[in-house]
């Protein structure tokens, strides 16, 4: 998915405020309809059309209303008080009414259906959906799987945060969602992914960032294309700079070691690994083009980036190691026990809190949980709050890890990845991308670029690999490496290809 802007509910109701002059559910109740037909082109077909309480309800009457003119055999529940309809939805309601449309009040037994469409709840719920409406939830869930048919979202599916991604009680499957105006942050991430199927944006003839500007946008390459570019002829491998990484406490050596050979596989021109482990190997038979040395060889090494956390551990020594890193001028990226650190010692807090160079974080929930001082419930139920609140925090660009990974600047700008799968919640994956975005910072990528261009690049390689019969079930991070190299030298070539029209 492109770059698309996102938008918070308070955000998208200053948008509505902003265009309250415009026909905008006529035209969202158009753009459903279209794709309704998409979706489902046999005419006369039975669809079933679910109508809430509230301006999503609206929608639906207007959606109703259109597929019974397209001679579509509509089958309309509405149990909501039509006194207490909004005024467009009301209006909607009218006419529905008066062009010979029925409302049921509750789905009808015995009948197949070839679509069914949600519009009971849209981007403002904040509550737990139960009772009736939940019951009726659960119901159109069952018959969508039962008949095997498309079930279509109007904004945001029933039960689903748009804010935040959280489900809220029962909640719509999804096989397609139509998000109006722009996207939402919760359709992308969470539970989201889960329950939207397929995301179309209908735009409603608006350009909302001409009303208010986004700060938050799905990730796409447009965001980093400026770093896509062929390598110069004339180059040597002190070009494409020197990135350290430090981490591989004793049984853990691995995990530095998949960073250490991403980044150079990646393109970093040297790679060198710090192993805590004073029995380490001083050679890393799969890759020796690494150079491997203790910690504090490391430390004085002339370096790029240095990326510190993977197989780290908690000791005392590895403490002092990263309090001595962090007053390094130059990208320090942290992960995993590095993070952990952090979150337990207050001096290496304010040391990175005061950084002059970039710092980068790449937490999972509970690393952030553990850095925020809350519970990881707490990080899941907003983790776009948490991401936004980590970068300030810390002064630093953070990526917090999961289902539609968060980037999240400290400037407040914030962007959700749409790329990757199942397959990438596995040991070892987070040091894979740990060393992705090492090799980017390290050939001279922006920071805030070059933990965009990760994370897509990351979730691509895995996705590539999926799509390739290798996984999601059993894809190992080792795998990813070699991937995601395929992957970014794809994307500059096609760059390069755009640039030049060759």
């Amino acid at each position: 998915m492109s770059s698309i802007p996102l938008y918070r509910a308070a955000d998208l109701r200053r948008i509505e405020a902003g265009a309250d002059d415009q026909p905008l559910m006529q035209r969202a109740g158009h753009a459903a309809a279209d794709l309704a037909m998409d979706i489902c082109p046999d005419y006369g077909a039975a669809v079933l059309i679910l109508a809430g309480p509230g301006n999503n309800g609206g929608d639906a009457f207007v959606v109703a209303n259109l597929l019974r003119q397209r001679f579509f055999d509509t089958h309309l529940v509405f149990s909501g008080q039509t006194s207490a309809l909004p005024r467009d939805a009301a209006n909607a309601y009218r006419r529905f009414i008066d062009a010979g449309g029925i409302t049921l009040p509750a789905i009808p037994e015995h009948a197949r259906w070839s679509l069914i469409i949600d519009g009971l709840f849209g981007i403002g719920l904040k509550r737990e959906v139960t009772g009736a409406y939940g019951e009726l939830i659960a119901r159109a869930n069952a018959l969508a799987v039962r008949d095997g048919c498309p079930l279509l979202a109007l904004d945001c599916p029933s039960g689903l945060d748009a804010d935040t991604g959280k489900v809220r009680g029962a909640t719509i499957r999804a096989s397609h969602t139509i998000s109006f105006i722009a996207g939402k942050p919760g359709l992308f991430t969470a539970d989201g992914p889960d329950h939207c199927g397929e995301i179309s944006i209908a735009a409603l003839e608006l350009d909302a960032e001409r009303i208010v500007p986004a700060e938050g946008r799905c990730i796409g390459r447009e965001l980093f294309s400026t770093h896509l570019n062929a390598r110069p002829r004339n180059s040597h491998k002190g070009s494409h700079g020197n990135a350290g990484v430090l981490g591989g406490a004793r049984s853990m050596v691995g995990a530095a070691l998949l960073a250490a050979r991403a980044a150079l596989r990646l393109g970093s021109g040297r790679v060198y690994a710090g192993l805590l482990d004073e029995h380490a190997p001083t050679v890393d038979a799969q890759q020796p083009e690494l150079m491997l040395r203790s910690p504090a060889r490391l430390l004085a090494t002339e370096l790029t980036v240095l990326a510190c956390g993977p197989g780290m551990g908690v000791s005392h020594d590895a403490c002092v190691l990263l309090e001595k890193a962090c007053q390094l001028d130059v990208p320090l990226l942290l992960d995993a026990d590095a993070l952990n650190l952090v979150a337990a010692e207050g001096e290496l807090r304010v040391a990175l809190a005061t950084r002059s160079a970039p710092t980068l974080l790449t937490p999972h929930p509970a690393e952030a949980a553990r850095l925020l001082d809350c519970g990881v419930a707490a990080v899941q139920d907003d983790r776009l709050a948490a991401a936004l609140e980590l970068a300030v925090r810390y002064n630093a660009f953070v990526a917090l890890k999961g289902c539609g990974t968060l980037v999240a600047a400290p400037s407040g700008k914030w962007f959700v990845n749409t790329t990757g799968n199942p397959g990438l919640a596995t040991a070892g994956s987070g040091d894979v991308l740990t060393g992705i975005v090492s090799a980017l910072l390290a050939q001279g990528w922006s920071p805030r670029a070059a933990l965009l261009g990760a994370v897509h690049l990351h979730g691509a390689a895995a996705d590539r690999l999926v799509a390739q019969g290798c996984g999601p079930v059993g894809l190992t991070a080792g795998e990813l490496i070699d991937s995601a190299r395929f992957c970014l030298n794809q994307w500059i070539s096609l760059a390069v290809s755009r640039q030049t029209g060759v």
